[in-house]
């Protein structure tokens, strides 16, 4: 089989595309946390996250958040195509300031928590959840 002068650069570029891809990836999420911090310092502490440490399937992994004062949450999967799953909003007559989910992963990936507290600081934590068979197409 013979490469063109064509077929050689557009081979070449398909690679170059590919290396910059999953620092695109990262940067996606990244960006859904500062947007929803408005560029705030983030904090620890304070925050719970619930996540099975290895997920038979990714289509299906059960989540739960707790964080006591806060105003919202917000779960971000650092792996998923859309890395932002899910925010939930307390107002002041909430009973409490947990919530639990399923959510879909792509595959073995860092799940993020970050909360808005009443004061108006974030807090953020993270759980690693290692995925046997991909939810996302994977």
């Amino acid at each position: 089989m013979e490469f063109t002068r064509r077929d050689t650069l557009a081979l070449g570029l398909g690679a170059a595309a590919l290396t910059v891809l999953p620092i695109r990836a990262v940067a996606a999420w990244d960006d859904v946390i500062t947007a929803f911090t408005g560029g705030a310092e983030v904090g620890e502490g304070g925050l719970t996250l619930t996540a099975p440490e290895i997920a038979e399937n990714g289509n299906t992994v059960p989540v739960s958040v707790d964080a006591p004062g806060a105003a919202a949450i917000m779960i971000v999967a650092t792996g998923n195509p859309t890395p932002n799953v899910a925010t939930f909003n307390f107002g002041e007559l909430a009973g409490s300031q947990s919530a639990s989910t399923r959510i879909r992963l792509a595959g073995t990936q860092d799940v993020v928590a970050v909360a808005r507290m009443a004061d108006g600081s974030f807090v953020q934590t993270q759980s690693t959840v290692k995925v046997t068979i991909g939810g996302c197409g994977g």
